[in-house]
């Protein structure tokens, strides 16, 4: 499992308790040994989620990477809650975990309610409609383990991912996703300029810097078709190639519509897909 940031650490400390913590399947337990503390924090099912947060319930948002923690309230959702900052204090630190401009990225967080940490998803776009006095036009949603969209009824599977990142099992999760799915973050990770993202789906030697900066040439990147392999057929593979056709617009070439190939790889049978980042990125360059 990879490491947590500094600021997760930081974060996910505000949930700590002094008294024994019970082992759960979907609990991840930390320890410190020059602490006499322990905490956890809880992959909740939305069925329990929704009874903890009732409507008008309010609670604290914390942003996984940045540490950053402010108050919301349960306003509505059935399907997932829709939440509202509670104060323009809270709105305002949202908007900063957003780099100062909202946006529908997903994002890791932790809901702390009473002496619980819920592992969450949130997305950073106002919609809708809102009615608190808080300088936040709308309201925005609240993922957790089984929620799905109000409009289609299925599961976000970036929300999805980021839920267990928050809960300490994103890459557990990762050796389950097939190579098509693999692209699909990837892909997401390019458009919404996210470096954690691409970090976790590209090979080990493409940093955070580099992969960040490949993302900023892209105005927007999109897969049109995709030749898929049955999965059952991948077993034992180490090495896939996945020919695309993209649509994509950058400032130096203007839209672009070309047929290239995703490298995906395994260092071994039992570890996971990874995409061949730089290989992408001499294709974009012309360099292949």
């Amino acid at each position: 499992m990879r490491n947590f940031s500094l600021f997760y650490i930081i974060g996910t400390l505000i949930c700590l308790f002094i008294f024994p913590v019970e082992s759960k399947a979907n609990v991840q337990k930390y320890d410190d040994d020059d602490l006499p503390i322990s905490f956890e924090i809880e992959i909740l099912p939305w069925e329990v989620a929704k009874d903890i947060l009732p409507k008008g319930k309010k609670f604290t948002v914390i942003d996984v990477e940045t540490g950053k923690q402010f108050k919301v309230q349960r306003r509505a959702g059935s399907k997932h809650a829709d939440v509202q900052p509670l104060t323009t204090k809270d709105t305002k630190i949202m908007k900063e975990i957003y780099d100062g401009k909202w946006s529908w990225k997903r994002r890791a967080i932790i809901v702390k309610v009473g002496e619980q940490c819920i592992a969450a998803s949130m997305h950073g776009m106002p919609h809708g409609a809102g009615a608190l006095q808080n300088g936040f036009p709308g309201h925005f949603c609240i993922h957790f383990l089984g929620s799905t969209t109000h409009r289609s009824g299925k599961m976000d599977k970036l929300h999805h991912l980021m839920i267990l990142k928050a809960g300490g099992k994103e890459e557990e999760y990762l050796h389950t996703v097939d190579p098509y799915e693999m692209i699909e973050f990837f892909v997401t990770g390019i458009n919404y300029q996210d470096p954690h993202l691409l970090t976790v789906t590209s090979a080990e030697n493409n940093t955070p810097t580099k992969l960040k900066k490949m993302a900023k040439s892209f105005t927007y990147f999109r897969i049109t078709s995709m030749s898929f392999l049955p999965v059952e057929d991948l077993e034992g593979q180490l090495v896939l190639e996945v020919p695309v056709e993209v649509k994509y617009h950058t400032d130096n070439s203007g839209k672009i519509t070309k047929n290239m190939t995703f490298i995906l790889r395994k260092n071994s049978v039992m570890d996971r897909w990874m995409i061949d980042a730089e290989h992408f990125n001499n294709q974009i360059q012309g360099n292949i």
